[in-house]
């Protein structure tokens, strides 16, 4: 049974649909928690419907097909985390990220290798902001213990208005700057993003950490207001909060340390590739045009003066 696939023409119209309808649906949000980020997903949305339905139109062209590909996987590659921001605004781009995902998988990308240079300097963007982020997690998690044991309200209220502050300027932008540094340099090497035990890890670490802030923001907005008119019990709030913030800072320690010692072999993927790999370096060479042309003569000639196959 032939193995269906995606098209890709109707995942555009379809994803094009579901950002007009996501976009719509943020600006409209009465009231939005985070203006600046309601902001960046109606604006996001709007030039993903745009792309979206010019891509399904320039698919539909044998000369612009193979440019517009490259194009919407460069796109839904830098829009799925993008979406992770767009969380705090709404919850529609959980459906976003499945769809980028699937398109991005459908279009079949083929990455070229990333030269000495380039690599490089992708690869210290990505360890230098990795670095930032997990001082950033470390920070929040003493200022999160700081908020629930601190006796007077300025330094308690300080501490959850620092921790809100620091996950919407550093945490969060820290964590799309990871990701699309760490897939560009997995996919620019001969590491690749699935081939690699390690890789896999650290790629599902990385997304799990937004998933996460999605929970600890509400909790850390919670304890801002709440501590604003005095010293307040943090309670379970005050609880969740710290395991939250611990959890972050030990899920990157976890990321630094598969980084160092890359560990866990290839994975079935990966096997799978190199198998085929050397299957087709195995493969005899097939017969040139010329050798095929030389070898049909010499039959020729064998079967027309038989006397000759022997020499004189």
């Amino acid at each position: 049974m032939a193995r269906r696939h995606l098209d890709p023409r109707m995942m555009q119209l379809v994803f094009g649909v579901f950002a007009l309808t996501a976009g719509t649906l943020t600006a409209l949000r009465p009231d939005p928690p985070h203006p600046l980020f309601t902001t960046a997903a109606t604006s996001g949305y709007a030039l993903a419907t745009v792309l979206s339905f010019g891509g399904w139109l320039a698919l539909r062209h044998p000369a612009l097909a193979a440019r517009t590909r490259q194009v919407l996987i460069v796109f839904h590659l830098l829009f799925v985390p993008a979406q992770f921001l767009f969380l705090l605004a709404h919850a529609t781009p959980w459906l976003g990220m499945a769809l980028s995902s699937a398109i991005a998988v459908g279009l079949k990308p083929r990455f070229p290798r990333l030269g000495r240079t380039p690599r490089k300097v992708w690869l210290t963007l990505h360890v230098g902001i990795g670095v930032g982020w997990l001082g950033v997690a470390t920070g929040m998690l003493l200022l999160a213990i700081t908020g629930a044991v601190a006796d007077s309200h300025e330094l308690q209220h300080g501490a959850y208005l620092l921790l809100h502050t620091f996950e919407i300027m550093l945490a969060i932008p820290s964590a799309f700057a990871a990701i699309i540094t760490g897939v560009v340099v997995s996919l620019g090497t001969p590491w690749g993003l699935l081939k690699h035990r390690w890789v896999l890890a650290k790629l599902v670490i990385a997304l799990a950490l937004p998933f996460l802030a999605v929970f600890e923001g509400p909790w850390i907005e919670e304890l801002e207001a709440r501590s604003a008119s005095g010293p307040i019990e943090t309670g379970t709030t005050g609880m969740l909060l710290i395991g939250a913030m611990g959890l972050f800072a030990t899920l990157l320690w976890a990321a630094t340390i598969l980084s160092v010692f890359k560990p866990g072999g290839r994975t079935r993927w990966g096997r799978s590739r190199d198998a085929r790999v050397g299957r087709a370096g195995r493969e005899p060479a097939r017969p040139t045009r010329d050798s095929s042309t030389r070898l049909a003569s010499r039959q020729v000639q064998r079967a027309t003066f038989p006397d000759l196959r022997g020499g004189s």
